[in-house]
């Protein structure tokens, strides 16, 4: 019996974990945020991954106000870095096996073209910066049986997201701005969380290894929010904008789209599209 901690259980990829989990017989969850488990606290975190046997991490739980982090680095830091550290000490001293989940933000998106897990990172954003430098440190402490998997603009049912801005915003407006400069490709948490639990008995390496996932496909956020819109049946007329005219305190990559190669072709797993996806 597999005993598995997913930790940021209330985010978007925890809480669809936590929606199929009862699937997999096999495995006994223990889904954990933080009121459960502060996982900045690395004394506390040791103990709790000892005393419930843990033998698989699956690290969801991420800072991930992409703003905020810029006047909140320290705290951005702790969880997105150095509870990282803590859980690659954790895993290569226990043996277990730890799949901790990334982003596109750790690129600086001007490269325009599919980025692989061989291109160079250079975040812009302190979110971005953190994300790296926990990648980094997994790398090096260099856990058997880990990987990371970097994935971009998710959403879900659940928590907060584009998806359910836009919904909420079209409730109150006939027309809305969206940023058409910025090309990416959304992810379906419920599609990611799926692919995780494929290639969980699949993952057997000696050195830690990098991924990328998102549903196939790209668009702008101006695309995405027209998808929603006819998805949903919702009549808003959505205006076009640049970056330029919507500032962010922190910058975002205007080009960040994941080539998606590696993982199918070692774990062999099938990508919908992310209309298709978005639309089922």
């Amino acid at each position: 019996m597999n005993n598995i901690l997913v930790t940021g259980a209330n985010g978007q990829l925890g809480s669809e974990l936590n929606e199929i989990a009862p699937n997999y017989q096999d495995y006994n969850f223990l889904f954990t945020d933080v009121k459960d488990l502060d996982i900045t606290n690395h004394v506390a975190t040791a103990s709790f991954i000892k005393s419930n046997k843990i033998n698989v991490i699956i690290n969801c739980a991420a800072y991930t106000a992409v703003d905020m982090a810029e006047s909140e680095a320290e705290l951005a830091d702790a969880i997105n870095h150095l509870s990282v550290a803590n859980f690659a000490k954790i895993a290569k001293e226990k043996n277990i096996k730890l799949i901790h989940i990334s982003t596109d933000y750790v690129f600086d998106g001007a490269n325009y073209k599919p980025y692989t897990e061989a291109d160079i990172p250079n975040p812009q954003s302190v979110y971005g910066k953190t994300k790296l430098d926990g990648e980094l440190a997994l790398q090096k402490i260099n856990p058997e049986n880990s990987i990371i998997i970097r994935t971009s603009w998710v959403y879900s049912r659940f928590g907060n997201n584009f998806v359910k801005t836009m919904l909420k915003l079209a409730e109150t407006r006939d027309e809305i701005s969206v940023v058409a400069d910025q090309i990416g490709s959304p992810t379906n948490a419920a599609d990611l969380a799926k692919v995780i639990l494929a290639i969980l008995p699949k993952i057997q390496n000696k050195n830690v290894e990098v991924f990328h996932y998102s549903n196939e496909g790209n668009c702008s956020w101006f695309d995405f929010a027209k998808a929603i819109f006819e998805k949903n049946d919702i009549l808003v007329k959505v205006i076009p904008i640049k970056s330029s005219s919507y500032q962010t305190i922190a910058d975002r990559p205007f080009y960040s789209v994941l080539d998606k190669n590696k993982i199918k072709h070692i774990y062999g797993v099938q990508i919908p599209n992310w209309r298709k996806s978005f639309i089922d």
